[in-house]
C-alpha cells in the first residue's frame, strides 16, 4: 500500500515544523526539510520503524529547542 502510517507522520511533521518555523519566525523550510530528512532517515535508510520515526522528530524538537535558547542568551 502506498500510503502508510509512516508516509502519513513524515507529511504531518514537516507541516508541524513548517508551522512551528513561521510562528516562531524561523527558517520555516529548513525546519521542515529537517524533519524530512530525520524522517526517512529513521524509516527508510534505517528502517527503524514508526516509533523511532516519533522519537526522531522529538529529538529535532528539542535539538531546535536547545539552540535556540543558546542562541538568546
Amino acid at each position: 500500500m502506498f500510503l502508510s502510517f509512516p508516509l502519513v507522520f513524515l507529511v504531518v511533521f514537516a507541516i508541524f515544523f513548517y508551522r512551528a518555523g513561521e510562528f516562531e519566525g524561523g527558517p520555516s523550510i529548513m525546519w521542515a526539510a529537517l524533519s524530512v530528512a530525520v524522517s526517512l532517515a529513521t524509516w527508510r535508510w534505517l528502517g527503524w520503524g514508526l516509533f523511532s520515526l516519533i522519537l526522531g522528530q522529538v529529538a529535532l524538537f528539542l535539538g531546535i529547542t536547545i539552540v535556540r535558547a543558546m542562541r538568546k542568551s
